[in-house]
């Protein structure tokens, strides 16, 4: 007699336990699934691979949403900050004396 060989299908749309025994919550304003920190503090690697999948996650307390999960995306490189030389050196205040130049002005106006 001859075994035939098992084989197992990967659940595309497979989620960790603690969101298939969670209610699905539908709170004002949240996006994604809703989980308890208890429960996100017992299962937090199979969440944090869910939420790397794409989808999102809200930590609540005592009932009340506390924390959100996102996957982090492929972010844009930041404007590097180049100072505020130019921008400054455009202000009216810098086209005019400098404070040595306004007092020795101001000295010589008055003969000292």
């Amino acid at each position: 007699m001859k075994n035939k060989p098992v084989r197992y299908t990967e659940l595309k749309t497979s989620e960790p336990t603690v969101l298939r025994d969670s209610a699905a919550v539908g709170l004002e304003g949240m996006l994604g699934r809703v989980v308890s920190v208890r429960d996100a503090k017992a299962h937090l690697s199979a969440l944090l691979e869910w939420v790397a999948g794409g989808h999102e996650l809200t930590i609540t307390s005592d009932g009340l949403p506390k924390a959100r999960l996102v996957s982090v995306e492929a972010s844009r490189p930041r404007k590097v900050f180049q100072g505020m030389g130019e921008y400054l050196t455009k202000q009216r205040i810098h086209r005019s004396l400098s404070a040595d130049e306004a007092v020795n002005q101001d000295r010589d106006a008055r003969g000292w």
